[in-house]
């Protein structure tokens, strides 16, 4: 890509795992990709890398709106994509998590996602043919024992996205979500438990699907380049096997399926 074409992402969450990923294929495949990362070391290292790294703090609006002015500066208001990939999980019977804890995590995976997609909207606009990608997940679609928290992000996530995809259809933008199952990064690692001595783990089936963060690649890249996007990409064989489940199996079945440990 020339100078003049080349497509500019922003991808949120850069420090690892699907971000880390997805902001390495896209550099390798001539976009110029500004990497926002919540740690002011995390950004040093993208600079370093060949990224452009912007500090951005989901659960901090200021941190947002100094982000999105940086990002309008760097782009000339003019933006091909958006990558809306940042977030953590909150993993406890609900019943352990106060008020103030779901709120961190509607902050992060939810409320932080809505402040800067809209900040940047225009300037999505005002590329013409831009795309937004949204990082759900298996757990967007349905909800676990442990995991009510995190998956209540998702599936607001998923609402927003499909209300967002019919808004701004007529200006060119096209919005896609990507639905992970297992995957292999330090998001697990990461997750914040509600009872820390008695944490929730996947199930040991988990570990025989799950894949390297790779796996989104190649769903990442149909979403940006494709004339068509999808409206959603499962990814792994988990999320697959559910989206199709949750569409033919009677709820009372579902629940015996998920709720067993």
């Amino acid at each position: 890509m020339g100078k003049d074409m080349q497509k500019t992402i922003v991808i949120t969450g850069c420090s690892s795992g699907i971000g880390q990923v997805a902001a390495a294929d896209l550099l390798a495949r001539g976009y110029r990709v500004i990497a926002a990362c919540r740690k002011p070391e995390d950004v040093a290292r993208m600079n370093a890398l060949g990224f452009t790294g912007v500090a951005l703090d989901l659960d901090d609006a200021q941190s947002i709106d100094r982000a999105a002015d940086e990002i309008l500066a760097l782009t000339d208001h003019r933006l091909f994509a958006l990558f809306n990939n940042g977030g953590f999980g909150l993993y406890g019977p609900l019943r352990t998590l106060s008020r103030q804890q779901l709120e961190r995590q509607f902050s992060t995976n939810f409320f932080g996602t809505h402040q800067l997609t809209m900040r940047l909207l225009p300037a999505l606009e005002a590329h013409g043919d831009a795309r937004i990608v949204n990082t759900s997940s298996v757990m967007g679609l349905i909800s676990t024992p442990g995991r009510g928290a995190y998956a209540a992000s998702k599936y607001a996530l998923e609402a927003w996205s499909d209300a967002l995809r019919m808004e701004v259809r007529r200006s060119g933008v096209r919005v896609s979500l990507l639905e992970p199952g297992p995957i292999q990064t330090r998001f697990t690692d990461n997750v914040t438990q509600g009872e820390p001595g008695k944490p929730v783990r996947n199930p040991g089936i988990a570990a025989r699907f799950t894949l390297p963060p790779e796996a989104v690649l190649p769903k990442l890249r149909h979403a940006l380049e494709s004339r068509h996007p999808r409206q959603r990409y499962p990814v792994t064989l988990v999320a697959h096997v559910m989206s199709v489940l949750k569409r033919v199996l009677p709820g009372w079945m579902l629940d015996r399926i998920l709720g067993s440990h």
